[in-house]
């Protein structure tokens, strides 16, 4: 299992304590492999970026209108968090639903 996140995060910190087996993955710092942007975008659409960030707020107009994946690699923080990732499965924010989905609900 793996969880992509930021350190200072509270919310993937929670996610963290909850999943010790799983290993962090901090996206500021290391980024998420494309593979895993693509797969996680195709699957979660418009919900991976957050359009509630400091980081979207400070982009203007004509780069919000970018590919997203492309943002996202180059403004790691503008992807929802956590994502984790477990093999095929895929599970995006902390919030009871995705706490159910990796069976901690």
């Amino acid at each position: 299992m793996i969880l992509y996140g930021l350190k200072n995060c509270d919310t993937c910190r929670k996610a963290l304590k909850s999943l010790p087996q799983a290993v962090f993955v901090d996206v500021r710092a290391d980024g998420v492999p494309r593979d895993v942007l693509e797969t996680a975008h195709a699957r979660f659409g418009e919900k991976l970026l957050n359009t509630r960030s400091t980081t979207w707020r400070n982009l203007d107009e004509a780069a919000r209108q970018g590919d997203p994946l492309t943002l996202i690699a180059a403004h790691p923080t503008l992807m929802k968090r956590p994502l984790i990732v477990e093999g095929d499965r895929m599970v995006l924010g902390w919030d009871k639903a995705a706490q159910a989905e990796t069976g901690l609900g």
